[in-house]
């Protein structure tokens, strides 16, 4: 129990601040005693202990409202002349199918035990890296903008990137089980893994795409900090990174653009070009006021608006739903990661460290991923191309989101298996 005993206390400084108290995990927790006989029972059946009732209704409310917004941002969208051949409810189609199959792929996800997840963890992050370098060469990889990051499967397309982030977070859980023992080792235990998302980065970055390598860097970070890394090892890390983003935009010319469009995007000549997106933005969310304009009143997806059914679909929000919108939508976020957070402290205490550091590190992309969308939708970061989870349109990211959530849905049964006397 002492890899349990020193995760714990690491694992406590974060998710501590989403429970809301101080008190040990024993006496927090919902954590029963058994005895070695009990633990060798008979596996408990899903449909005996059921799934964290909660987490699935809020994460069907944010599929339901995004697949109505989604219709909503691009219903007009065929009467611009690049989309003249779409109907309008092309893109609802479309996402109403990636609901189905992730729905599907979400069912089979949950019928994984999380053994078969650890063990496949490097097999996993070996798939992700050939379909990183898949989608770099010509007539394989789909270019969209400038960007190549998808690659064709008939009439739908898939993004790996998305299938990084869920590799990345498996291989980082459980390289830090493997490690445990040496993590207070700076060259041993951080270098490895510091490789590894390096690796992943360049490729990311040869797309480019360096929003996703921001959520995938941050996810490794976080679990290695809940992993119990050194505290100052950590920072240290946490510095290299913010500097190597730094070089990065100060290398690239459209990247600095950005920045500055972000700090003046009302200028005449930011409105018209880096910050148009930020500006109409702003302007969606200030016309919706505090109750909105209603469903389908918006101005700024009549083509002022870019993108608004991906990236900005907050500010759509906002105009139609007001402030009173934006609000429950942060606050189901909010709910959402607070709750991942404490199934994974959960899973820890049970001392399974690989499953309880999974449940944390999908909160982190969850939340992380979600606030850096809505900062962006409300001008408090530089425009970034990340959607919004569970929400906005995107095939591959809604699919992924879904697999992820069932896991960590499969590791809150798993803990109630347990704390039920039996055996996973």
């Amino acid at each position: 129990m002492n890899t349990r005993n020193a995760t714990l206390g690491f694992s406590g400084r974060l998710s501590g601040w989403f429970s809301g108290v101080s008190k040990a995990a024993g006496e927090v927790l919902p954590i029963r005693t058994w005895s070695a006989d009990e633990g060798r029972g008979e596996p408990m059946r899903a449909s005996m202990l059921g799934v964290d009732q909660a987490l699935v209704w809020v994460t069907v409310a944010l599929l339901a409202w995004g697949l109505v917004m989604v219709y909503s941002a691009s219903v007009a969208m065929p009467d611009n002349p690049r989309f003249a051949n779409y109907t309008p409810t092309y893109f609802l189609t479309r996402h109403t199918l990636w609901l189905v199959m992730g729905f599907v792929a979400a069912l089979l996800t949950f019928q994984v035990p999380m053994k078969v997840w650890e063990k496949a963890a490097p097999w996993l992050f070996v798939v992700s890296l050939v379909l990183l370098i898949l989608v770099l060469i010509p007539h394989v990889g789909k270019v969209v903008y400038g960007a190549r990051r998808w690659i064709g499967l008939g009439p739908l397309s898939f993004q790996p990137s998305e299938l990084a982030k869920f590799a990345v977070l498996l291989y980082a859980s459980d390289y830090m089980v493997r490690k445990m023992e040496v993590k207070e080792r700076f060259f041993q235990a951080v270098w490895p893994m510091g490789a590894a998302v390096a690796l992943v980065g360049a490729l990311l970055l040869a797309e480019p795409d360096m929003g996703a390598f921001m959520v995938i860097a941050v996810i490794a970070m976080g679990i290695l900090f809940l992993g119990g890394v050194n505290a100052r090892m950590f920072f240290l890390i946490a510095a290299v990174l913010v500097g190597a983003f730094g070089l990065m935009i100060a290398a690239s010319p459209w990247r600095r653009e950005r920045i500055f469009a972000y700090l003046d995007p009302w200028s005449e000549h930011n409105a018209l070009g880096k910050g148009y997106q930020l500006s109409h933005s702003l302007i969606a969310i200030g016309r919706g006021e505090i109750f909105g304009v209603g469903l389908g009143g918006s101005v700024e997806k009549l083509h002022w608006l870019p993108e608004a059914h991906t990236d900005f679909l907050l500010a759509v929000i906002g105009e139609e739903f007001g402030l009173v919108g934006v609000l429950c939508v942060i606050g189901l976020f909010l709910w959402m990661t607070r709750r991942m957070m404490h199934i994974g402290r959960q899973a820890i205490a049970l001392d399974r460290v690989f499953p309880g550091l999974v449940a944390q590190g999908v909160g982190i992309w969850m939340g992380f991923q979600a606030f850096i969308n809505m900062g962006v939708n409300l001008g408090a970061l530089p425009t970034k191309g990340l959607t919004l989870p569970l929400m906005s349109y995107g095939g591959s990211a809604v699919l992924m989101n879904l697999v992820t959530i069932a896991v960590v849905l499969r590791i809150d049964y798993e803990n109630k298996v347990m704390m039920k006397g039996g055996r996973v």
